[in-house]
């Protein structure tokens, strides 16, 4: 999937926010909430950072490229659905890797990404256990 973020994959009228804040689920953070409505066919970005997170008009529009940006990187593997994100107060004085960092923390906790692979010692059920031959037979 291209790493654009075209029309379709933003959530853009004041309906469609109200619906997902009524129907949706909501995970929370110290500094970011994120409302996932699981219904559509391709994954849709909706940031609300109000002048209660930053008087600076400067610092909302940083914190809402950086979360568009790691949504543009994260979209292939989400499923359809409309993802609003609610940046909370604390999101002003958070470093931006470590704000696109929580954001991918909270969709792992609602499901929407994989959980990262165990670094465990043991092979997979789906590795093989054994050397396979080369082409001399050995």
């Amino acid at each position: 999937m291209s790493h654009c973020f075209p029309r379709t994959a933003r959530v853009r009228a004041r309906a469609e926010f109200d619906r997902i804040f009524k129907l949706g689920r909501r995970i929370a953070a110290p500094s970011l909430a994120l409302h996932l409505l699981a219904e559509g066919d391709v994954p849709r970005l909706g940031l609300a950072v109000s002048r209660k997170v930053s008087a600076d008009a400067v610092v909302r529009n940083r914190i809402k490229r950086a979360l568009r940006e790691e949504f543009r990187h994260v979209r292939g593997a989400l499923p359809g659905g409309d993802y609003v994100l609610v940046a909370r107060q604390g999101a002003a004085a958070m470093t931006l890797p470590l704000l696109r960092a929580e954001f991918v923390a909270l969709l792992k906790r609602a499901g929407a990404l994989p959980p990262p692979p165990s670094d465990g010692t043991m092979p997979t059920a789906s590795s093989p256990t054994h050397c396979a031959p080369d082409s001399s037979g050995r």
